[in-house]
């Protein structure tokens, strides 16, 4: 009997400490501050958040503010709560000119600029692949290629083979590449928007290692793949490129940051990262509703909502770890706040041992959140139970095909070894509602479910507090692709069997 006893009082305990965890996380979110949060964030006022903007400065002041009121601690490298970010904006040549067997292009995009004016043969290359250069003479010569691969021309897989065949090109030298995209005519005008206007970089002076040989590459709109017909046929092929020279300036921007430390004699020394991007892509094409700002309610003022909450939860009641929040500027731009960050970081990388991103593009499905990485680390227990604890159910990136991990902030930390999943609004597919909304200038507070984000940020407070208390030290799982980067950063050893 004393035994039942005890096993049942030690019932109640657990049961009571998990209450507490809950009643702590209900006592400081609220739909009220949520909204009042997005509402200011997805404002027309702030045109759009775009980087280097002055309106993306009144953001970074607000959330700085947050985070003044809720007590937290501000950046301990520089007294304030902002971590300045040297940028260059390059902006395309003004003049520019392009023709393939005297056909003059007109709807095309400078990916690349690198001044040329040349008359130059060019061979079509089919994708620029490796297999395609087999047997090729293309030395001084313009390659012609198709965008995408033989396994898909989708546009987003194929903007993420670009480094790859600019790489092959130099190799092979190529003096110039035109790359033909299949593409709709909403497709292309979010292409000609993030391409055709200035362009932002990481400016990191001494520290950067990015240099590289670079060749000029132009995307073409080729409806139908008409041109691409017409080439591939073609015994030979003349082109005229004329790439004038660009312009580039400096710009600052910031990432806002903040520090609470952590309850444990021991564990304070490790960090929990809490992070997200507060910018978005500023203005763009009207819809048709004449709409110009892309106002980003989804993207990102929500994942930038959901560290704020945290950081209120965290300021009141502490973890046993340690917390460094971070929002990033210029996601949206080239995931370029938190790669500054990750070469420049106010404490150090070691001691960080899990980031946990906040990223969203929409939702279509309210019973779940989709974190991408869930199953990657070994804190995934401690997500999922904080989603079961507020109704939902975490699941795992349903949409691998999208390549999201690698499209948020999280995977710089990743590259650096840090485990660094991204919570997300939950979806079941990338189209419908998500894509409805994504980039769109409908992007806006007002069309979103409070109901649901109340639950969706007590999960995220929850599961923070879960990773923030518990002994076990969070890790990637053995055989990730990131373990051997995180084995070198944290100076520990693969987990044996």
């Amino acid at each position: 009997m004393k035994k039942l006893a005890l096993l049942l009082a030690l019932g109640c305990v657990f049961t009571l400490t998990a209450q507490t965890e809950i009643e702590k996380v209900t006592e400081t979110t609220s739909k009220s501050d949520i909204e009042g949060h997005i509402y200011f964030l997805a404002d027309d006022l702030l045109k759009g958040r775009d980087t280097g903007s002055p309106e993306l400065k009144i953001a970074a002041s607000y959330l700085a503010n947050s985070f003044r009121r809720y007590g937290v601690k501000p950046n301990p490298k520089t007294g304030t709560y902002y971590q300045e970010v040297k940028l260059k904006r390059t902006s395309p040549p003004k003049d520019a000119s392009i023709a393939i067997n005297d056909q003059v292009i007109t709807d095309f995009v400078i990916i690349s600029a690198v001044t040329m004016t040349a008359n130059q043969d060019a061979v079509f290359l089919n994708y620029g692949l490796a297999d395609d250069y087999q047997g090729k003479d293309v030395k001084g010569k313009v390659a012609i290629i198709k965008a995408g691969s033989p396994q898909t021309n989708d546009p987003r897989a194929a903007f993420r083979l670009r480094r790859t065949k600019e790489k092959l090109a130099i190799d092979n030298g190529v003096t110039a590449i035109i790359e033909l995209l299949n593409a709709d005519d909403d497709t292309w005008s979010f292409v000609d928007h993030n391409f055709n206007g200035p362009s932002l970089t990481v400016d990191l002076g001494d520290n950067d290692k990015s240099e590289r040989k670079e060749t000029a590459y132009v995307l073409v709109l080729d409806k139908d793949g008409n041109m691409a017909k017409q080439f591939s046929a073609a015994k030979t092929i003349s082109s005229k490129i004329a790439i004038g020279e660009k312009q580039e300036d400096a710009v600052i921007s910031q990432n806002v940051i903040g520090v609470v430390e952590g309850t444990d004699a021991t564990l304070k020394n490790e960090y929990i990262i809490y992070s997200a991007h507060y910018d978005h892509v500023g203005i763009g094409k009207p819809d048709e509703t004449g709409d110009t700002i892309y106002n980003g309610a989804r993207d990102n003022a929500v994942g930038t909502t959901t560290v704020l909450s945290m950081a209120k939860n965290l300021a009141k009641y502490p973890t046993k770890r340690s917390a460094l929040f971070i929002l990033f500027t210029g996601e949206e731009k080239g995931l370029l706040g938190s790669r500054y960050y990750v070469e420049n970081p106010v404490l150090p990388l070691h001691q960080m041992v899990y980031c946990f991103n906040s990223d969203n593009a929409g939702y279509n499905d309210t019973s779940v959140i989709s974190v991408i990485g869930l199953t990657r680390t070994t804190a995934e227990n401690n997500i999922l139970s904080a989603a079961e604890a507020f109704g939902l159910k975490a699941i795992e990136d349903p949409a691998k095909e999208q390549g999201l991990f690698d499209r948020s902030d999280n995977v710089n930390f990743a590259k650096k070894g840090i485990p660094a999943p991204t919570f997300s609004l939950g979806f079941t597919s990338f189209d419908g509602d998500v894509t409805k909304y994504y980039h769109q200038p409908g992007d806006e507070a007002d069309t979103l479910d409070y109901d649901y984000l109340l639950k969706f940020f007590k999960a995220y407070v929850l599961a923070g507090r879960n990773i923030g208390n518990d002994q076990q030290t969070p890790r990637w799982n053995e055989g990730d692709k990131y373990e051997e980067a995180s084995k070198a950063l944290y100076k520990v050893e693969a987990i044996k069997n």
